[in-house]
C-alpha cells in the first residue's frame, strides 16, 4: 500500500474507524494470512474480562466458534444476498479466510463489529470456527463503522442507509453536519438519502424492492399530493420512465399545478412548506425586533437552515447590539468609517 493510499483510507473513514480497521490485507499475503495473523495465532474460547484483546503489538487475531459471536446490534442492513452467501462460502472452503472478522467483547461475549457476510458465509460453508480479531470500541464507534463498512457497498439500498443514519441522529443527539464529519462524508449524502424517508411507505417499498431508484424517487419529494406521488411512482414503473424523464414530468405537473393523467391539482411541497412557515417566521422577526429594537429578518429553508439579519443605523447602534448579544465582554470591534 503506499502513502497515498493509506492517506486516502484514512480521509475516507475519519481516524477512528481507520485506526479501529486497520489497513487493508496486502493483496500479495499468502492465504490464510492477515495483518497480526501468523506466528502468534492463538485459540481462545472464553474471553477475558480484563483484557481489551490488544497486545503490546498490535490487535490478536484468535479462533472462535461461529456459535460464539454475536450479531452487530447496528448492522444497517436487513436483508444478505444468499448467492453471495453461498459464493462466499464456496470460497472460504477453496482458499481459507483470507481476512478475520472485527469483533469486541461485551458484558463477557464476542459482539461482532466487521464482517457479518464473511461470518454468515463461514456459517454455510459448515465450518466451525473463525478467524476474529479482538478490537476496543465504544457503541457509537461501532455504529460509524457499520455504517461506512455498508456505503461502501453497491448493493445496500438508500433506505437501509438513510435509516441508518437516522437512528444514529436520533441515538446521539446530533446534526447531520456532526454525522458527517465523523464519517469524513459531505454532508449532502446524509441529507439527500434521509429525506426520502419523507415519502409514501409504498414508495418506500418500491424503492427498497428495486422497482425505482433513488433518483426516480427524489423527483418525487417536490409533489404535495401522497396519492399523486404514488400514481405517478406506479407510472414510472409502468412506462419505465427514466429519472431525467421523471424530473421533466414532475416539473410539468407543478407548473401546471395539475396531474396531466388524473386532473388532480398538485402543489407545490416546498413552496407549501415556506408558505406554511411565513407566519411563525414573521411573528419571530416582530418579537426580535422588539429585543433588539431594530429591523430583524429571517430567511430559512424547508431543512431548517437560514440567515438571521440584524440591521444597525451606525457605529453607536452597531456597538449597543453587539453589547447585548455578547454582554459578558465590552464591544471590541467596530466599524470602519
Amino acid at each position: 500500500m503506499t502513502k497515498s493510499t493509506a492517506a486516502s483510507k484514512d480521509r475516507r473513514l475519519g481516524k477512528g474507524l481507520a485506526a479501529l480497521l486497520g489497513e487493508p490485507m496486502p493483496e500479495d499475503a499468502p492465504i490464510g494470512m492477515s495483518a497480526g495473523f501468523g506466528e502468534n495465532q492463538t485459540s481462545q474460547n472464553q474471553p477475558s474480562s480484563g483484557s481489551d484483546g490488544n497486545s503490546q503489538n498490535g490487535p490478536q487475531t484468535i479462533l472462535l466458534e461461529v456459535d460464539q459471536v454475536e450479531t452487530n446490534p447496528f448492522q444497517p442492513r436487513r436483508e444478505f444476498n444468499s448467492d453471495e452467501i453461498a459464493s462466499l462460502a464456496e470460497s472460504i472452503k477453496s482458499h481459507q479466510q483470507l481476512q478475520p472478522i472485527l469483533v469486541r467483547i461485551v458484558d463477557g461475549k464476542y459482539q461482532l463489529i466487521s464482517g457479518e457476510r464473511r461470518l454468515r458465509a463461514t456459517m454455510h460453508a459448515g465450518l466451525k470456527e473463525i478467524r476474529a480479531e479482538v478490537r476496543q470500541a465504544d457503541d457509537r464507534l461501532v455504529a460509524e463503522l457499520a455504517i461506512i463498512e455498508n456505503l461502501q457497498r453497491k448493493d445496500l439500498n438508500p433506505i437501509e442507509k438513510a435509516l441508518s443514519f437516522k437512528r444514529y441522529i436520533d441515538e446521539h443527539h446530533c446534526r447531520q453536519d456532526d454525522l458527517a464529519k465523523r464519517l469524513s462524508i459531505d454532508r449532502s449524502t446524509i441529507a439527500n438519502l434521509m429525506r426520502l424517508l419523507e415519502l409514501p411507505e409504498s414508495i418506500l417499498d418500491l424503492l427498497q424492492a428495486g422497482r425505482i431508484t433513488a433518483g426516480h424517487a427524489r423527483a418525487l419529494l417536490p409533489i404535495g399530493e401522497e396519492d399523486i406521488q404514488i400514481h405517478t411512482a406506479n407510472r414510472i414503473m409502468a412506462e419505465r420512465i427514466s429519472v431525467r424523464a421523471t424530473e421533466n414530468l414532475v416539473a410539468s405537473m407543478l407548473k401546471s399545478e395539475a396531474d396531466s393523467e388524473t386532473g388532480l391539482k398538485v402543489t407545490n411541497r416546498t413552496r407549501q412548506k415556506r408558505k406554511d412557515n411565513r407566519p411563525q417566521i414573521e411573528a419571530l422577526q416582530q418579537d426580535l425586533r422588539m429585543v433588539f429594537g431594530s429591523k430583524v429578518e429571517i430567511k430559512a429553508n424547508t431543512r431548517g437552515r437560514g440567515k438571521l439579519t440584524i440591521h444597525f443605523s451606525d457605529n453607536q447602534d452597531f456597538e449597543r447590539i453587539l453589547a447585548m448579544l455578547n454582554p459578558q465582554q465590552p464591544p471590541q470591534l467596530k466599524i470602519a468609517g
